[in-house]
């Protein structure tokens, strides 16, 4: 007992230096551990200040919280004395490990905060990405969900949307439809262009403050070829699309203009049967 109580009193610099050591230490792990919560917070306010999705907000927080408490451990033990330097190293080894292992998830992730933070489209929008269109019904962090025109789901990577063209229908409010309408060499161009006028013209839906573009666009094989090109609301465009089309056609009849279609000329030659 009594060369317990010596080597006490001997050592008793040392032992208080290293007292006061752990408790700086646990000082700097507890301050740090404030000051995780204090920048997660302050990102999770701004990330919703930016309106960005709950699920991208709750990651990111989560992650800055652990990203400084880990600089917090670090500093706690290197503090008491601990080579840090391996522990980094392996810190460092593991992260890059993990990154080659989940590299496709995680190039999905970072283009899912892309899209949720620049927000190219939102739900509900009438897209082309990734060579598929559709209604955009859900966008979330690694993958963007459509609706296509025939009632299927398809899930597309957000990595697969971010690398390539994006085409969004529905960011205008207005959409121009563009068709070409092709009539006979005999047809009379002016007649034609008139007819084509008063179709467009008298459709509701048709924007009347908008410029109507009607002209011969190509002189074709079979065909002299107008481009129609009228205005109209953007959730109008599939409806006057059909109804341009149908109206155009029966008009054109109704005047006896004809809309050429391919023709095939067949010559057979018979051989004389004398001559064999």
């Amino acid at each position: 007992m009594d060369n317990i109580i010596n080597w006490f009193t001997q050592n008793q610099p040392m032992l208080l230096a290293y007292l006061i050591k752990f408790i700086v230490a646990i000082a700097i792990f507890v301050i740090g551990k404030f000051v995780a919560k204090l920048a997660s917070s302050a990102t999770k306010k701004i990330l919703i200040h930016k309106e960005v999705d709950d699920t991208v907000i709750s990651f990111i927080a989560n992650l800055v919280y652990g990203l400084v408490v880990i600089v917090a451990f670090i500093a706690a033990i290197s503090h008491l004395g601990f080579n840090t330097t391996s522990l980094i190293a392996i810190v460092g080894a593991a992260g890059l490990a993990i990154g080659l292992a989940l590299q496709g998830s995680l190039s999905n992730f970072a283009s899912g905060i892309l899209l949720i933070s620049l927000k190219p489209f939102k739900a509900g929008d009438f897209v082309e990405i990734a060579g598929t269109a559709g209604v955009v019904e859900e966008v979330h962090v690694f993958s963007t969900q459509l609706r296509t025109g025939d009632n299927k789901t398809v899930i597309i990577p957000n990595g697969g949307i971010t690398n390539g063209t994006i085409t969004n229908y529905s960011a205008k409010p207005t959409r121009r439809v563009d068709l070409v309408i092709g009539v006979g060499y005999s047809a009379d161009l002016k007649q034609t262009k008139q007819i084509l006028n008063d179709v467009v013209s008298s459709h509701a839906l048709v924007l009347k403050d908008q410029a109507i573009t009607i002209g011969v666009s190509e002189l074709a094989d079979s065909s002299v070829n107008f481009v129609v090109r009228p205005w109209v609301k953007t959730p109008d465009y599939w409806t006057v699309h059909f109804d341009l089309l149908e109206e155009i056609k029966i008009e054109l009849d109704k005047a006896g203009i004809e809309i050429p279609f391919p023709q095939l000329s067949v010559h057979v030659n018979q051989e004389n049967p004398n001559e064999q």
